[in-house]
């Protein structure tokens, strides 16, 4: 009796070489073909294990309300139940296309009751204007040492700022600070004559933020033992200036969606008439 252990293997070739003459071999369907040359793969679906805390916090939002932004506010922080002091964010998706020059966002705001955390300057300076920084509470201050620092990836600060003569010398590490978002701009306020006055701004609660590729911005306007007040100005400050900085390519309405959400908590969704209009203590509120 002859031996037809290879049958198996030379069932593919010849329905691939009658196929491709139009010609089929008779009693041989793509079926057959497929149990010996596709192996059966079993589809498993992952579970997503959801903690009692996230359940209980997520009943607490209504997801299909628009909360008015006093109202979000208190509701974010009753949802800021983890064991450190969360931040309090703002995620907003605007209507831009980033990719053109004209519609994209990068600017800086001052936070009129700051952003609760302590930020570490570094200052490209020489002369009177490196003994101003430092006078300003600038934590670093240097020139061709700093600069070499930063060549060598020693980043031990968030954010950089540098008088006009040393840029120049920053072209090179253009690599280096450029996808860290360290790299000093007239726009965000980092490259300044005054070196000593940015120091001090962005210490007082000055940040930058932009449009990142979706359109989308991110911004942190404080922590969530501030008081309601103070979370309520940071928040109109930061609104005002998004409006205030809108893009000239921007077609129609600027926004599309916003929510707040502290840094483990949900997303609570702002309706966006009342944020365009929120202005709690007029006089109060200053935005960069």
């Amino acid at each position: 009796m002859r031996d037809l252990s290879c049958v198996s293997r030379v069932l593919p070739v010849l329905m691939f070489a009658s196929l491709t003459r139009g010609y089929l071999i008779p009693n041989l369907s793509l079926r057959h073909v497929s149990q010996h040359t596709e192996p059966r793969h079993q589809q498993v679906v992952a579970k997503v294990k959801v903690s009692a805390r996230k359940v209980a916090l997520d009943e607490q939002v209504d997801q299909e309300k628009l909360y008015e932004p006093a109202e979000a506010i208190a509701l974010m922080k009753a949802c800021a139940t983890a064991k450190f002091v969360e931040t309090a964010e703002l995620h907003g998706n605007l209507n831009l296309d980033p990719k053109y020059n004209d519609q994209q966002i990068r600017t800086t705001v001052a936070l009129p009751f700051g952003t609760g955390k302590s930020v570490r300057v570094a200052v490209l300076a020489e002369g009177p204007a490196a003994e101003a920084a430092a006078a300003a509470g600038a934590d670093i201050v240097g020139m061709a040492d700093l600069i070499e620092d930063i060549s060598a990836g020693k980043l031990d600060f968030e954010v950089l700022v540098a008088t006009p003569p040393a840029m120049p010398k920053l072209a090179k590490l253009g690599k280096v600070l450029g996808p860290k978002g360290l790299m000093p701009s007239p726009k965000a306020g980092t490259v300044s004559p005054d070196p000593a006055a940015a120091v001090k701004e962005f210490k007082a609660g000055k940040i930058e933020f932009r449009t990142d590729k979706q359109g989308i911005v991110h911004l942190p306007f404080g922590k969530v033992d501030f008081t309601d007040e103070a979370l309520q100005g940071n928040l109109a400050a930061v609104s005002q200036c998004i409006e205030k900085n809108r893009p000239t390519g921007c077609k129609g309405k600027l926004w599309i969606s916003a929510v707040l959400a502290s840094s483990q908590g949900p997303a609570i969704k702002l309706d966006l008439s009342a944020l365009k209009a929120f202005n709690p203590g007029a006089g109060e509120v200053a935005a960069a």
